[in-house]
């Protein structure tokens, strides 16, 4: 029988920020890198300075696999060194994600040596880390979004390995190297948090829709835990997952995360007639709370252009909503906190964070977004006003 202590929350703050950080190739073959390009490498003091009013004292980074081993089994990581010392200088804590939706030039997530590469990174990302920072709780994701990039890349061609009809093959591979890789994590710092960041969807079927319509809509709707199950090993076993590597559970989440499967077609979050088949975001996170009964965080979210107070308003009520039911959600986090370029369309930014850019001005510079930042500060004060969670139990490791 495993037996279980009370566990309080290794976060800093319940509200984060995430600094976009992906190195992927893009749907053209380019390689696109995030952090120079918005400019949080270069103005990092600035970014972590600003976020002091709104009480952020956790962040969401990556350390860019690409940019990291330019050469097999040889590691860089002089820019995570510069990034390290700033959040030390501002009394941020970092999160760090290993493998942020991008991949050195010779890998793919099918070539035959990947999971072994990725395990090694993890090792040397521990052995540098805690050459300096001994101390203190170090929580990692090694793999953001499997759920999201197997689809991207092995179904729809959007990055590497550029397949259609393969998503399932690319996720089993990335599963492989993300459990590998957690191996890795625990046996070089046993006290290393994991924390997942898997997409959290709902899927339905048409209204009035026959029974096939209705279990497909089923299926493709539970099939969003795929990966977290590999992890846990309730799916897949052989590649040696186990409950004991589910730790933190992460879920992202948008506006666009609800749709009807077929035809498709998404859910609207704010129609004037709300759709029956809308379903609050207290529910799938109560939902996906009984699956796992794991603490557990919305490590993504955020919304374009003029609907972004709103949308800060509704997860500030929903979060508050889910910790006064006394469920253990140990924090939210604005992704991107400093808007983004697209991926693909890099002259294209999303208006999603709470500072714009100014592309007129070198930085790009930043500008807040002050009805996001009102808005903000009363998602805050009404998370503030819920009761507390509670302390969530330790599982035998």
């Amino acid at each position: 029988m495993d037996f279980f202590t009370p566990e309080a929350s290794p976060f800093q703050s319940f509200w984060w920020g995430g600094f976009e950080c992906t190195d992927q190739l893009n749907a053209f073959g380019h390689r696109v890198d995030f952090l120079p390009l918005t400019g949080h490498l270069p103005l990092i003091d600035d970014d972590y300075a600003a976020l002091a009013p709104f009480r952020i004292r956790t962040v969401r980074e990556g350390i860019r696999w690409a940019h990291i081993e330019k050469t097999p089994y040889r590691y860089d990581f002089s820019t995570v060194q510069a990034m390290l010392d700033a959040g030390q200088r501002h009394n941020i804590q970092q999160v760090w994600d290993l493998c942020h939706f991008g991949y050195p030039d010779d890998l793919t997530p099918l070539h035959p040596l990947f999971a072994q590469r990725f395990a090694a990174l993890c090792r040397a990302f521990v052995d540098f880390y805690r050459r300096q920072r001994p101390d203190g709780v170090l929580v990692v994701t090694p793999i953001n979004e499997v759920s999201f990039i197997s689809w991207l890349g092995g179904d729809a061609r959007g990055t590497s390995p550029y397949s259609n009809h393969n998503g399932w093959q690319v996720k089993y591979e990335l599963m492989r190297a993300y459990v590998e890789g957690a191996h890795a994590l625990r046996e070089a710092d046993p006290g290393i948090r994991l924390l997942t960041t898997e997409p959290l969807v709902s899927i339905v079927p048409p209204l009035g829709a026959p029974a096939g319509e209705t279990r497909a809509a089923r299926e493709a709707h539970v099939n969003q835990f795929q990966a977290t199950d590999m992890l846990s090993g309730r799916l897949c076993p052989e590649l040696g997952g186990h409950a004991g590597l589910l730790d933190i559970v992460g879920f992202n989440y948008y506006y666009d995360n609800q749709w009807q499967l077929s035809p498709h077609q998404k859910l609207g979050w704010n129609d004037a007639v709300p759709d029956p088949r809308w379903r609050p975001l207290r529910e799938l996170l109560r939902e996906a709370h009984r699956r796992y009964q794991r603490p557990f965080a919305l490590t993504e979210t955020s919304h374009p252009g003029v609907d972004r107070p709103l949308w800060l308003r509704m997860i500030g009520e929903e979060c508050a909503a889910v910790r006064a039911a006394g469920l253990p959600l140990w924090g939210a986090c604005l992704y991107p906190i400093v808007d983004r370029p697209d991926w693909d369309h890099l002259d294209q930014w999303h208006q999603s964070g709470l500072w714009d850019a100014d592309l007129g001005r070198p930085g790009p510079a930043r500008v807040l977004h002050q009805p996001s930042a009102e808005a903000l500060w009363a998602a805050q004060a009404a998370v503030a006003a819920a009761p507390a969670p509670r302390r969530a139990p330790v599982p035998a490791r």
